[in-house]
C-alpha cells in the first residue's frame, strides 16, 4: 500500500512539472543558446523589432565609452569615469524600457475594444480568420498594422496557426498572448462558449485598465522622488569635481571608495523606491 501511494505521489509530481520539463525544453535551450534573446524581446515589446539586437548592443557600448570619456575630459576625477560610462550605457536601455512601458499602457487601453470587435464578428457569423482579418480595418490605430500583416499572411498561406504565431510575435504583449491563445483553443476544440469567454475577457480588461490607471497616477510621485533622489547627489559631485582640490581628494583611494560606495547606495535606494511604486506586470506565459 505504501509503495502504491508513493508511486501515485511521484506520478502526480511528475505531471505537475512536466510542462516545464518536456514541451518547452527545446525552446529553453534555444533561448539559452541565444544570449541576445532578451534584447530582441525588449525591442519587440518597445515596438521596434526591425532593429537588430547587435546594433542595439553596439549603441550601448558606444554610449558608455562616450559618456566615460566626456566625463573624464570635463571632470578630472578618475573614479567618476567608469560610473559615468555605466550610467551612459544604461540610458539606451532605460529609453527602450520607457518606450515599451508606454506602448504597453497604450495597448492596454485598446484591448477591450479589440475583444468587443472580435465578439461582434463572431456574433455576425464570421469565421475566426475572417473576424481577425476584419480587425485590419476596424481595430484601433495602434494595432491595425499587425492585423493587416495577419490578413496578408492568411490570404497568402491559409495557415491559421502559423499566422496566429506571427501575430503574437508582432504584437509582443501579454494581453495579446491571452487573446491569441483563446482564439487558437476555440479554433482547435470548437465549442459555443467563445462569445461568453470574450465578453468576460473584455469586462476583466476594462476593470484591470481602470484600476492600473488610478494606482499608477497615485504612485507617480514615488517614481519622481526616486529619480530626483538619484540625480541630485551626482550633479553636486560633478560640480565639486571641477574644483582642483576636490578632484585631488576624489582621485585618492578614499575618494574612489566613496564614489563606488555612493554608486552602490544609489542603485539600491533607487531600486527599492521603484519597487515600492511599481505595479506587478503580467508575464508572457504563451511564448
Amino acid at each position: 500500500m505504501t509503495l502504491a501511494v508513493g508511486l501515485l505521489l511521484a506520478a502526480g509530481v511528475l505531471l505537475v512539472v512536466s510542462p516545464w520539463l518536456w514541451p518547452r525544453r527545446e525552446e529553453a535551450r534555444a533561448r539559452a543558446r541565444d544570449p541576445l534573446a532578451p534584447v530582441a524581446d525588449l525591442l519587440a515589446r518597445a515596438g521596434v523589432p526591425s532593429i537588430s539586437p547587435l546594433v542595439f548592443v553596439a549603441v550601448i557600448v558606444i554610449a558608455g565609452l562616450a559618456g566615460g570619456a566626456l566625463t573624464l575630459l570635463l571632470v578630472p576625477v578618475v573614479a567618476l569615469a567608469p560610473v559615468a560610462a555605466a550610467v551612459a550605457a544604461t540610458v539606451p536601455v532605460l529609453v527602450l524600457c520607457a518606450r515599451a512601458a508606454a506602448r504597453r499602457r497604450a495597448l492596454r487601453a485598446v484591448w477591450p475594444d479589440v475583444v468587443d470587435l472580435l465578439l461582434s464578428g463572431v456574433r455576425a457569423g464570421l469565421s475566426l480568420p475572417q473576424a481577425i482579418a476584419a480587425l485590419a480595418d476596424t481595430a484601433p490605430e495602434p494595432v491595425r498594422a499587425p492585423f493587416r500583416a495577419f490578413r496578408r499572411d492568411y490570404l497568402r498561406t491559409a495557415q491559421f496557426t502559423e499566422c496566429l504565431d506571427s501575430l503574437k510575435v508582432t504584437l509582443a504583449d501579454p494581453v495579446a498572448d491571452r487573446i491569441v491563445e483563446t482564439l487558437r483553443m476555440a479554433r482547435e476544440v470548437g465549442g459555443t462558449e467563445l462569445p461568453s469567454v470574450l465578453r468576460s475577457l473584455s469586462h476583466y480588461l476594462r476593470a484591470d485598465a481602470a484600476v492600473r490607471a488610478e494606482v499608477d497616477a497615485r504612485q507617480s510621485w514615488v517614481r519622481t522622488a526616486a529619480r530626483l533622489g538619484v540625480v541630485a547627489p551626482w550633479i553636486v559631485l560633478l560640480m565639486l569635481g571641477t574644483r582642483p582640490e576636490a578632484a585631488a581628494a576624489y582621485n585618492s583611494a578614499g575618494g574612489a571608495v566613496l564614489v563606488v560606495g555612493g554608486l552602490a547606495a544609489t542603485l539600491v535606494a533607487y531600486r527599492l523606491m521603484i519597487a515600492l511604486g511599481r505595479l506587478p506586470e503580467e508575464g508572457r506565459w504563451f511564448r
